[in-house]
């Protein structure tokens, strides 16, 4: 009895252990503007969630009702200063989102970020060694059982909802 008790510890610590060691994400030192706020007073965005991973990286999941909304937070005063702040260079000189189709529908942007001890990436201020803003869509299917992770407001063709049972 003994040793199950034992094996039974051991599986439910190996099962939890990444999701209490991981830590709300820490702004970088310097006082950053309130990402998070500021995305969701974003017209046309669906919900934000903030997580760090068991590799260190610092993300930001953002989704957008559609291509409009992206580029609402993309020209939005917040994300215009934010940009001036932690990078040098200026503009990356292309125009953003031209690959996305105008009448696009739900878009999810991942923006992730691992600290480092000083600037390893090219044109970024911060102490980082990787930086990334990363665009996804849905695709139809998947299964949800009592929630999920995107916001109820993402619509995906196919989904299966399944509420808990009382």
């Amino acid at each position: 009895m003994k040793r199950r008790l034992t094996l039974f510890a051991a599986l439910v610590v190996l099962v939890f252990a990444p999701a209490l060691l991981a830590q709300p994400p820490q702004p970088p030192a310097g006082g950053l503007p309130d990402l998070v706020g500021a995305l969701k007073a974003t017209p046309g965005c669906l919900g934000v969630e903030a997580a760090r991973t068991m590799g260190g990286k610092q993300v930001i999941f953002a989704w957008f009702e559609n291509k409009q909304a992206v580029l609402n937070w993309y020209y939005s005063e917040g994300h215009q200063n934010l940009v001036k702040t932690l990078a040098s260079g200026g503009t990356p000189g292309r125009k953003p989102l031209a690959d996305i189709a105008d009448d696009s529908g739900p878009i999810l942007a991942i923006a992730s970020l691992t600290m480092g001890d000083k600037p390893q990436v090219a044109g970024v201020q911060l102490p980082v060694s990787q930086i990334a803003i990363e665009l996804y869509a849905p695709l139809p299917g998947g299964l949800a059982a009592g929630g999920r992770f995107a916001p109820s407001t993402v619509k995906v063709k196919g989904l299966v909802e399944i509420p808990l049972a009382k």
